[in-house]
């Protein structure tokens, strides 16, 4: 399977006749393997960011997490597994796997924030079952 079809069936598909916004899976260096539609393009040090607050959990809280120059606050994850970040009545999830970070953005209420996360974290527990 591509890594484009991840993102087009796994992670934008039907959530309760609700869809994420955008979403994203990306190397480890910022390379991107496979994106949606209207995903926005990375900031210089945005991905360097986030891989630190993985190997240092918390380094990314002072200054808020950053996905093509919009700003999250970073909230509640799991030290070196996820983070989740918020703006307005949107936000982010990061899920790390042993090869690429899956990203996925979700702004539009009525969609709850643990329905994305639910997405994101589930394709990335099957990607490190199977050796991704």
């Amino acid at each position: 399977m591509s890594w484009q079809t991840y993102v087009d069936d796994h992670l934008m598909c039907d959530i309760e006749g609700q869809h994420l916004t955008s979403a994203a899976i990306v190397g480890f260096d910022g390379s991107v393997w496979a994106q949606s539609e209207g995903f926005p393009q990375f900031k210089s040090g945005e991905i360097t960011s986030i891989m630190n607050d993985f190997a240092e959990p918390g380094s990314l809280a002072p200054t808020g997490l950053y996905l093509g120059g919009t700003k999250y606050m970073v909230i509640q994850g799991e030290p070196g597994v996820v983070i989740r970040g918020k703006k307005g009545s949107g936000g982010v999830t990061v899920k790390k796997t042993n090869m690429a970070l899956i990203i996925e953005l979700f702004y539009d209420e009525p969609m709850a924030p643990g329905q994305c996360n639910m997405v994101v974290e589930r394709l990335g527990d099957y990607l490190i079952e199977q050796g991704y």
